[in-house]
């Protein structure tokens, strides 16, 4: 058979219009989440799902917003058809675009011809960032500056916002505090795996397997950054410490107290916990929590007397952290996005 060859405009046409039929198309029911029978447990399932459980490719478009302070937030973009929604993720701790749970949902959220974003947070991009402060668990005038960017980018379109881990716990926090005046700028928000009490979480990561797992992990990329910025501001920290420090309760401290205002670790966990928030929450809201999340005891999570009529919370057994895992081996992590698209969707239902 004789090869049709099409010129680029036109490809650009059909990609374009199968987008926009994907965007009218509705999202099909998601199954409460319940974890593959091969992979039992928190541990598991979060180290699996991280390490083996590989996400679509996503190629983003990079923008680099400068401040008015003199510092820099990079955001990584991908296109979806005018006019249809704008989803923005908030990632977790030492997170990025290149996360697994951010390429998932950017795939989801471009195969339906939405427009996504991933929203880094200062420092988290690849490049150190320049001033000497950095991010942490309950910076809401940084989130509502990323928010207030993104909706002067696409000014009628929905706005979602998402959530990870520490960036969950930030945005809940912004939606608490903000109140009705949220609605502005967000339709719907999500939290994935939000720490809402960072004191029991602090405390959690700083034990046994926890400590030596995950806590070692995240310092090793946190001590290395926290040292150059020691080393490009004299003064400001003790690299020392920093060097000996093994805890989250001794990094917070020596480092996210002390360039954010906070008296020690304790005085940050307990003023920037988002739980105690989520009562004042008025943007219709999914709050996603595994009892198996090895960084956040159960006993730790809310309940529906600590939340909003608009707070939807579902806490399965299982899923572990940022995880959820699920089909048979060797697994995908399908569900979370489908999840959160399928809550997106609800919109004036």
């Amino acid at each position: 058979m004789p090869r049709v060859r099409m010129n680029s405009r036109r490809v650009a046409c059909l990609s374009m219009a199968f987008a926009a039929i994907m965007a009218a198309m509705p999202v099909h029911a998601v199954e409460p989440y319940a974890a593959p029978a091969w992979l039992p447990g928190g541990h598991l399932q979060t180290i699996y799902t991280h390490l083996l459980i590989h996400a679509p490719q996503v190629e983003y478009r990079r923008e680099r917003l400068e401040l008015d302070d003199g510092d820099f937030l990079d955001f990584d973009w991908v296109d979806g058809v005018p006019g249809q929604p704008v989803v923005v993720l908030f990632h977790g701790l030492e997170g990025g675009s290149d996360s697994h749970y951010a390429r998932d949902l950017m795939h989801a959220v471009q195969q339906r011809g939405w427009t996504g974003v991933v929203a880094h947070f200062r420092g988290c991009s690849g490049e150190d960032n320049r001033l000497p402060r950095a991010y942490f668990a309950g910076d809401s005038v940084e989130i509502e500056r990323i928010l207030r960017h993104v909706k002067s980018r696409y000014p009628d379109a929905p706005l979602y916002a998402v959530g990870v881990s520490l960036g969950g716990n930030a945005l809940l926090k912004w939606l608490g505090e903000s109140g009705n005046a949220a609605q502005v700028l967000v339709t719907r928000a999500a939290a994935v795996s939000p720490p809402l009490d960072l004191t029991a979480a602090g405390n959690a990561l700083d034990q046994g397997f926890n400590r030596n797992v995950y806590t070692a992990r995240f310092l090793a990329s946190l001590k290395a950054k926290s040292l150059r910025k020691a080393d490009r501001f004299p003064g400001l920290l003790d690299a020392d410490a920093i060097e000996a420090a093994t805890t989250f309760r001794e990094f917070d401290t020596l480092v996210t107290a002390r360039l954010h205002g906070f008296v020690d670790a304790d005085d940050y966990w307990l003023k920037n916990s988002a739980k105690p928030l989520l009562k004042s929450v008025a943007v219709p809201t999914l709050v996603i929590n595994a009892k198996n999340d090895p960084f956040l005891p159960a006993w730790a999570l809310p309940t529906s007397a600590d939340v909003s009529p608009t707070v939807s919370l579902e806490q399965p057994d299982d899923g572990g952290h940022v995880a959820f895992p699920s089909g048979p081996f060797p697994g995908n992590i399908d569900w979370l996005p489908q999840r959160l698209m399928q809550h997106f969707e609800a919109r004036g239902r």
